[in-house]
C-alpha cells in the first residue's frame, strides 16, 4: 500500500504545516522565478522495510501507511531520527507527535481570525444524475483522486450478496485510496481487476452507477482545496427507479 490523498491531508492538518521537532514552516513561498517548496516528509514511525528504522515485524503491512504511523517532519529532522532511531524509538517519536498536535490545535484554536475546516458543497458541482459504469477504465475514472466516499446499495436478501457488494465497493475504494501513488502497470492491472469484479456483479443481477463531485475544503491555516467525493451506488437490474437515480 502507499499513503492516502486523504491521509496526507489529515497528517498535514493536524501537524499545522509544521516540522513536529522545530516546528518551522513546511512550505518554502514561490519566488519570481520558481514555484513553491515542499521541504518536509511524512516520515514512518515504523518502517516498513526489514531493515528500516525502527521495524516492527509484529506491525500489520496494511498499518504502515496509516496516520497513526506517520509523523510530519522537515528533512534535517527526518534524516536524524532515522539515523538516531534508538534514541527516537516509536513511543518517543509518537509523544513528540501528539504534544506537537496538540499545540497545533491549541494555536489554531487561540487565533481568533482562524475559521473552522468545512466541507462545501458547490451546486453547479452536484451531478445531476448518476452514470451507469460498465468497465474497469469507467469506474477508476471517478474514483482517481477521491477524498470521500458516498456509497449506497439497494436493499440485499443473502449474506453471499453482502459478502459480493460489501467486498466490491472496499475494492474501489481502496484502489482510489492509492490511486496517484500507482504506477503504469499497477494501474493497468487494478482497472482489469475491476472490471472482472464488475462482471461479477452484474452476473449477480446488479449494476453499478456512479459520478464525481468536487466540492471544496475550506477554512484551516491553507488556502481552499478540491475535495472530490466518489458516489457509487449499486443497484438490481430490475430496479424500476433505475432511471430516476440522482446523485442527491
Amino acid at each position: 500500500m502507499s499513503i492516502s490523498d486523504k491521509t496526507r491531508k489529515i497528517l498535514w492538518g493536524r501537524s499545522g504545516n509544521r516540522c513536529a521537532i522545530c516546528r518551522k514552516e513546511l512550505v518554502v513561498d514561490a519566488t519570481s522565478a520558481d514555484d513553491d517548496s515542499v521541504v518536509g516528509d511524512e516520515a514512518h514511525i515504523i518502517s516498513g522495510r526489514p531493515n528500516g528504522p525502527r521495524h516492527d515485524p509484529m506491525l500489520q503491512r496494511d498499518q504502515i501507511d496509516l496516520q497513526s504511523n506517520l509523523i510530519l517532519l522537515c528533512r534535517i529532522h527526518h534524516k536524524m531520527v532515522d539515523d538516531q532511531c534508538e534514541t527516537y524509538a516509536p513511543d518517543v517519536l509518537r509523544t513528540i507527535k501528539a504534544k506537537h498536535e496538540e499545540w497545533v490545535a491549541s494555536t489554531l484554536t487561540n487565533t481568533p481570525d482562524r475559521t473552522p475546516l468545512r466541507i462545501r458543497k458547490i451546486k453547479d458541482n452536484i451531478p445531476s444524475h448518476l452514470i451507469r459504469l460498465t468497465s474497469g477504465k469507467e469506474v477508476t475514472a471517478v474514483v482517481n483522486g477521491a477524498c470521500s466516499y458516498q456509497v449506497n446499495h439497494d436493499e440485499l436478501t443473502s449474506y453471499d450478496e453482502a459478502q459480493l457488494v460489501g467486498a466490491f465497493l472496499q475494492q474501489v475504494q481502496d484502489y482510489g485510496d492509492i490511486s496517484n501513488e500507482l504506477e503504469a502497470g499497477q494501474l493497468v492491472r487494478a482497472t482489469f481487476e475491476i472490471s472482472e469484479s464488475l462482471a461479477e456483479l452484474e452476473q449477480a443481477g446488479f449494476w453499478l452507477f456512479g459520478a464525481q463531485e468536487l466540492q471544496r475544503l475550506e477554512g484551516g491555516v491553507g488556502p481552499s482545496s478540491t475535495w472530490p467525493v466518489a458516489i457509487l451506488f449499486v443497484t438490481r437490474q430490475n430496479n424500476p427507479d433505475i432511471a430516476t437515480f440522482e446523485a442527491g
